[in-house]
């Protein structure tokens, strides 16, 4: 690998949550934005990047010094005159959330539009970090930008991980989707793809199916299935570890990123992907304990080292 640094490519929204009566609270929050908080406090030693586009106002100001407040860059990410981020809200039904957007003009949608910038922010990282979700806000053209840079840091020593995170309502069409997604796959060390999505996406009847279709275009898949087990695919064999039983979650937002932060850091520290992925369930667990999709470091800390 080259350099020491972790870069995670997407777009963070601004995060409405609710709360008691009509209150709700503001924060920041994004599926790779998740996966790196998790990864960058589990291996703080690293320099954490994350590498978007910016608007000048003051959300994104406001955003910017957040990360920076918690030890995260932003590289060279353009910031764009007169952008603004996203937004989302999160409604909860017990445990179970569910989100409405407001992102059609968000400032990240150009996060390839600077092809030299892109390739700094890429530039001397161990690992890179992108989802479908990543490729879903972009268009074709900025899509092909993005997995040319990637392929280029990969080539240049950077291990590339993925995680397919297929949502519809973010594509055109199912086989767009599909096609951007193998795309993806071609230039990905290790994927940590969640089987309900990939059924819906591709079909597959088991998340058995998954791991063997995946593992035949990656060398190292973990596919999640929530609290069923997860399922490892590495030289040529398949491996089950099982989940961590949660009795009374809280809030399962951000629960697969946080998994998928954990199992990057535990195999950024040389922990072998069984040990990886047992880590990765006791965060997972812990992340459902609390609200929000982003759990204070020291909650990550304990869970990971427990």
């Amino acid at each position: 690998m080259t350099g020491n640094g972790v870069a995670s490519i997407g777009e963070c929204m601004l995060e409405l949550s609710g709360q008691a009566g009509p209150n709700w609270r503001m924060g920041f929050a994004g599926d790779t934005f998740n996966t790196l908080w998790a990864l960058h406090a589990l291996n703080s030693d690293r320099p954490a990047t994350y590498v978007s586009a910016f608007g000048d106002d003051p959300f994104s100001r406001d955003q910017i010094d957040f990360f920076a407040q918690n030890g995260i860059g932003i590289g060279a990410s353009p910031i764009i005159p007169g952008a603004r981020p996203g937004l989302y809200a999160i409604t909860l039904t017990g445990a179970e959330r569910s989100f409405t957007y407001w992102r059609g003009d968000a400032a990240a949608r150009q996060l390839a539009s600077d092809t030299a910038a892109l390739a700094k922010s890429l530039e001397n990282q161990s690992l890179i970090y992108f989802s479908g979700i990543t490729l879903a806000i972009l268009d074709d053209a900025a899509r092909k930008t993005l997995l040319a840079a990637v392929a280029k840091a990969r080539a240049a020593g950077s291990l590339v991980a993925f995680d397919p995170n297929y949502r519809p309502r973010l594509w055109r069409r199912r086989e767009e989707a599909q096609t951007a997604i193998l795309d993806a796959l071609a230039v990905t060390d290790i994927a940590l793809p969640t089987f309900p999505d990939e059924q819906m996406l591709f079909g597959d009847a088991a998340p058995q199916k998954t791991a063997q279709r995946l593992g035949k275009l990656v060398g190292e898949v973990v596919v999640k299935n929530g609290e069923e087990p997860a399922l490892i695919a590495a030289s040529g064999t398949l491996q089950p570890v099982p989940a961590v039983h949660v009795a009374a979650p809280v809030d399962t937002t951000g629960a697969g990123d946080s998994f998928n932060g954990a199992y990057l850091a535990a195999r950024l520290a040389g922990q072998a992907p069984t040990e990886a992925v047992l880590r990765a369930h006791r965060v997972a667990a812990a992340v459902v304990q609390v609200r929000g999709a982003l759990a204070p470091f020291e909650t990550l800390r304990a869970a990971f080292e427990d």
